[in-house]
């Protein structure tokens, strides 16, 4: 039984590809059943006897879908990697590795129409030499590319090849509606100097933030023996080496550490009695980012600092997991304070805040408070405290705006009023959203009362005619009855329906344009 989110999310992927979207996003946080959501729109688009195709770069991520397909659709997949070759299997699903489907010589066996449906799971690595060359042979069929939340540069690199984003659920979200563990961040006051690491590929270099780690071990593991006694931990180290010997220092004071990776023979063993309780704390070098589940986990600590927040919600998301047979309340995230000048180091707050300014006053938040702090509890303050401040603000701008009678509202301003977050923060993600309005776009735009000179965009212009029309749905006042009560020091009119703005606007019409008596506009509630 799918989960209303994942309904929601099946029923917009095939909404989106019936309107002549081919190429679409599907954003699910780590731990929220994104297997299970392109599981059954694989299931749906085999209905007619068609065939589809998973493609992914690791062996643990074929065998989830190949087993999630069996096990909850009935749905039997043929294996594309090495030795095995799924070409006129009788099974209607092929979970490949890109890795081996991406050889030229194996790909041309496959006619340019043989899948129907392609879906790529992890999709933030779609953008390859390897995974662009299947879907360009694949070019006919219809993609679905999965992921967790990425950051902005990585929507806007996916975006060159995805039409849109079909769903998106927020770690945010699930974790209000209880689908995943609530995160505590303590913040652990170890200044580790990472200013001098440089950059690779866009992230920090491992080597050198191993060789930088390195001074730092013991400090450490004496902070863990305050914190992570009786809990299961795991720790995600930049290099080989360094999980070796943190996993000894760890022992040496008395905590049952492993440690495996990539070359570990007995690392299926290890994972095992991991889980059974055999060990305390799991030390890895970013192996056990995709793919590999533990509910049980209640600690993380990442001592691989990354600018990238698709990968530090995957270390993240290795504790975020529900557990019901341990009772788990919290995942507890350790965070070191890393010194750096750089400020595109991920941090807790990146998980949940919507913008920058929100993740800024989680940031201090932790800082301030030694017993560390509830992420969504301190993200609803934060926002609270903006709006707050934003208000104040918007109620001088209005003050302003009254004295100069302008006619026309500007979009950030009717954003605010109507408290549409999405607007007052909007970004464009995708190109066509990057290009200017059209004059249509503008044209309706000023006739419904929207000074057009402040739009920045397509995607802008987009969004607010898609509030406009829904509001005159909803029955709920207009851009021009706003601007016109705002001015009289009415507050949230945004909020009002059209008739009840009507009928004040009429009241201050019969009153010869002055305020009715007993009226006060800043307490006024319709």
């Amino acid at each position: 039984m799918l989960r209303p989110y994942q309904q929601e999310a099946v029923k917009a992927i095939h909404k989106e590809w019936d309107d002549g979207r081919k190429n679409v996003l599907l954003v699910l946080p780590t731990g929220t059943g994104k297997t299970v959501c392109f599981s059954q729109v694989i299931k749906d688009q085999i209905s007619d006897g068609s065939r589809a195709l998973i493609i992914a770069h690791r062996g643990e991520l074929l065998e989830q879908a190949a087993d999630k397909l069996k096990r909850n659709n009935g749905v039997d997949s043929a294996l594309e990697k090495a030795e095995s070759s799924s070409l006129n299997s009788i099974f209607p699903v092929t979970v490949a590795s890109v890795q081996s489907l991406s050889q030229v010589s194996r790909l041309n066996k496959f006619p340019k129409d043989y899948f129907k449906t392609i879906v790529i799971d992890e999709a933030h690595h779609a953008m390859s030499d390897s995974y662009q060359r299947v879907l360009q042979h694949f070019d006919s069929a219809k993609v679905l590319g999965v992921t967790a939340t990425p950051d902005r540069a990585d929507q806007r690199n996916l975006g060159q090849f995805f039409e849109c984003k079909a769903y998106e659920y927020t770690m945010r979200q699930a974790i209000k509606d209880g689908y995943l563990s609530p995160i505590k961040a303590q913040m652990i006051p170890l200044e580790l100097n990472i200013s001098n690491v440089g950059l690779s590929n866009g992230d920090y270099a491992v080597g050198e933030i191993g060789d930088a780690l390195e001074p730092y071990l013991n400090q450490i593991v004496l902070e863990m023996l305050n914190y992570c006694k009786g809990r299961k931990t795991v720790v995600f180290l930049p290099l080989v080496k360094t999980s070796q010997k943190f996993c000894e220092l760890l022992n040496l004071h008395g905590l049952r550490a492993a440690e495996v990776n990539g070359k570990s023979n007995d690392r299926k063993e290890v994972l095992e009695d991991f889980e059974k309780g055999e060990y305390d704390v799991l030390c890895n070098s970013m192996l056990l980012t995709e793919g590999w589940d533990c509910p049980a986990v209640d600690c993380v600590i990442v001592l691989r600092p990354t600018r990238v927040r698709s990968l530090y919600q995957q270390m993240v998301g290795r504790g975020m997991r529900l557990s019901q047979e341990t009772g788990k309340k919290e995942l507890l995230l350790l965070d070191f304070l890393w010194m750096t000048e750089r400020h595109d180091l991920c941090k807790p707050s990146a998980l949940i805040a919507k913008d920058e300014e929100v993740a800024a006053r989680i940031d201090k938040k932790m800082q301030d408070k030694e017993s560390g702090i509830d992420l969504i509890e301190a993200e609803t303050e934060s926002e609270s405290e903006i709006v707050k401040e934003r208000e104040e603000a918007l109620a001088r701008e209005l003050e302003a705006m009254r004295k100069k009678k302008q006619k026309l509202v500007d979009p950030i301003q009717y954003a605010f009023s109507i408290a549409a977050d999405d607007l007052a923060d909007y970004e464009p993600t995708f190109t066509w959203e990057m290009a200017p309005a059209s004059d249509k776009q503008l044209e309706y735009l000023e006739k419904h009362g929207i000074y057009p000179e402040s739009v920045t965009c397509a995607g802008m212009a987009s969004l607010l005619i898609e509030k406009l029309k829904n509001r005159q749905i909803e029955g709920l006042a207009t851009p021009k009855q706003i601007r016109f009560l705002e001015r009289y020091g009415f507050l949230h009119v945004g909020l009002w329906t059209f008739e009840a703005a009507s009928k004040m606007i009429t009241r201050i019409s019969n009153n010869n344009w002055y305020l009715p008596r007993g009226i006060d506009p800043k307490s006024y509630q319709p």
